[in-house]
């Protein structure tokens, strides 16, 4: 996402929620790594994702996301439109891409 418009990651979680942890399970780290040989974008976002903390998680794909936000009270940070509605549903909020130029934040209380 940040890599394909030019969106800073780091500034624009900065200025939405301050300073923060940013933290990757590790089944997201790899299904990028299955997908990064093929795809550019993958491997730019697995770059990315290797900046930061990865946690090993048991669950894999979507679940170990929504899972994740709920142990650690977490913001989740994509543009899956079916991710959102999941974790909008549970009570989580979202970080999403606006207008290719800015993040926003929905479900923050």
């Amino acid at each position: 996402m940040p890599f394909q418009f030019g969106v800073n990651l780091d500034l624009e979680l900065g200025r939405l929620v301050g300073e923060c942890d940013v933290l990757v399970p590790s089944s997201v780290v790899g299904e990028l790594k299955g997908l990064a040989g093929t795809d550019r974008h993958a491997k730019a976002a697995l770059e990315l994702a290797q900046k930061y903390e990865i946690l090993e998680v048991e669950e894999s794909g979507d679940a170990s996301i929504v899972s994740l936000a709920i142990e650690k009270n977490g913001i989740v940070v994509t543009n899956d439109k079916e991710l959102i509605q999941e974790l909008k549903g549970s009570g989580i909020p979202v970080i999403s891409l606006r207008s290719r130029t800015h993040l926003v934040i929905e479900g923050l209380l």
